[in-house]
């Protein structure tokens, strides 16, 4: 039970207690049971929690934030060279009424992290964050690419130096495919970073 139901239901038993005192005592202004019986259903349509559809907001309802649905669900993630040990747990869901991507990250080595990721409609871009339990920070942007995600952006290494990034998401058949490569020579050169996949989430 809600907490509106909850008040609901207390006026409502207030409102039949006062109506049955004011009818025993004369003098006394009365309710009548038409009265309350009204009053009853107003309160319980008022307790009615407001439904999905109705919160969704408008604000988000244009094809370009679908860009990235391909990407939502439960998976379990993959080094592509290694697809018979899972290395990662991920899921991936939509909040703030549809309009952000949130991506929940566990690595078996103990790495968490969770990027949020969002369309830019006055830019035109998408954006993501990525953030860890390990101190590291990543902003990229990037569009839809084909069938697929193309972002670009950079960080610092442990080090301290400046080093570029790019990332791609990729459908694949039974998951998605994330390719990362580095650069930190200004992107005369470039190295792989990571290669993974997401496949179904099996309990």
């Amino acid at each position: 039970m809600n907490h509106a139901t909850t008040i609901a239901r207390c006026v409502l038993s207030l409102l039949i207690m006062f109506a049955a005192a004011s009818s025993a005592e004369p003098g006394r202004s009365s309710i009548s049971a038409a009265t309350v019986t009204a009053r009853a259903v107003q309160l319980r349509s008022s307790a009615k929690p407001t439904s999905a559809s109705t919160t969704r907001s408008s604000s988000c309802v244009t094809p370009e934030f679908r860009q990235f649905d391909f990407w939502l669900g439960a998976w379990d993630v993959f080094d592509v060279d290694k697809p018979q040990t899972a290395i990662a747990h991920a899921r991936i869901t939509q909040i703030l009424d549809g309009c952000v991507i949130l991506e929940d990250y566990a690595q078996t080595d103990g790495l968490h992290g969770q990027s949020f990721n969002i369309y830019d409609a006055t830019a035109g871009v998408w954006r993501q964050s990525w953030v860890t339990n390990r101190g590291q920070f990543l902003l990229l942007e990037g569009k839809r690419k084909e069938d697929g995600m193309a972002f670009t952006g950079s960080d610092r290494t442990s080090s301290g130096e400046q080093r570029q990034v790019r990332a791609t998401w990729q459908p694949v058949q039974g998951g998605v495919r994330e390719t990362a490569v580095t650069s930190v020579d200004g992107g005369k050169t470039w190295k792989p970073w990571f290669d993974i996949i997401f496949r179904a989430h099996r309990p």
